[in-house]
């Protein structure tokens, strides 16, 4: 692991920075999932150089309220996995959803009867643009009360009880699995009926839609203005964000990073409870100078 006071390691900028794409868990975060004053001056100097900051993670929108009053002018930020853009700026459940990329249930359907085969045991919660159901048997991981307690499969069908909203993502728990292993086990008996990542320690996979990723909404919302993929740098410190570090031009493993993160990302940074992103940024407009 890098220490604090020594600087990233990244081949040096060819083309100028217009926009930071950052995760949040594990990486723009510390562990108790404040946001430090250096990290908060270096996301504002960043907005007033020019450079947009948009924030491309897991969390559902409702969770989004850590860093809601740092999206500055834009207001945007990428959610759950890349199945949504959403507007901030309303606030804590007043936000507007721009882009939604859905799970279609066909293929969710699917997905949860070939992972059932594929590892028996695993259970599943239902995550959509404003609600949250799951299974009897989900383990209270995320502290908050599901709208609807049923079988995946009654979750998911037509005219159930989450039949009134678009469905983002099913996340699948196994109890004993080793993490990793369930989610190469996930991807190869789902195959392309969906996109299967993971950013918990434990082992909890986050199912999307075919193609629905943090890179590829990236690069939807960075071609609507014009920004290259050259022109982003990325940071991110778990597997979910591997596809999105491999497209930016720059990008940055945190130094408590995953090790498939490790090997994606073009640099390396300090740990996220050591301020990392705030150090390259810091560096970066630095060097614009």
């Amino acid at each position: 692991m890098t220490s604090a006071t020594r600087q990233p390691e990244t081949p040096a900028p060819t083309v100028p920075l217009r926009l930071i794409a950052t995760d949040l868990d594990g990486t723009l975060l510390h562990d108790d999932k404040s946001v430090s004053p250096r990290t908060v001056a270096a996301l504002a100097a960043a907005e007033e150089a020019g450079v947009e900051v948009f924030f491309v993670t897991g969390r559902p929108a409702r969770w989004m309220d850590v860093v809601s009053r740092h999206v500055h002018g834009h207001g945007l930020a990428i959610c759950g996995n890349g199945a949504a853009v959403v507007d901030l700026h309303g606030g804590p459940g007043a936000h507007r959803f721009v882009k939604v990329r859905e799970l279609a249930r066909e293929n969710a359907l699917d997905a949860v009867r070939l992972l059932r085969e594929a590892a028996p045991g695993t259970v599943y919660a239902v995550e959509q643009t404003y609600g949250f159901n799951q299974e009897p048997e989900y383990p209270k991981l995320h502290m908050e009360i599901p709208d609807a307690l049923a079988p995946a499969e009654k979750l998911l069908a037509p005219g159930g009880v989450a039949d009134d909203e678009p469905v983002l993502k099913i996340l699948a728990y196994h109890p004993s699995i080793d993490p990793d292993d369930f989610l190469a086990t996930a991807r190869i008996a789902v195959g392309d009926r969906a996109t299967i990542t993971r950013s918990s320690p434990s082992a909890l996979l986050e199912i999307s839609g075919p193609g629905v990723s943090k890179a590829s909404t990236l690069a939807l919302c960075c071609a609507e203005r014009g920004i290259s993929h050259e022109e982003v740098v990325a940071f991110g410190d778990m597997p979910n964000d591997v596809e999105m570090l491999t497209w930016a031009g720059q990008s940055y493993a945190m130094g408590n990073a995953h090790p498939d993160v490790l090997a994606a990302a073009s640099g390396r940074t300090v740990a996220n409870n050591e301020d990392g992103v705030a150090v390259v940024i810091e560096r970066l407009l630095a060097e614009r100078l």
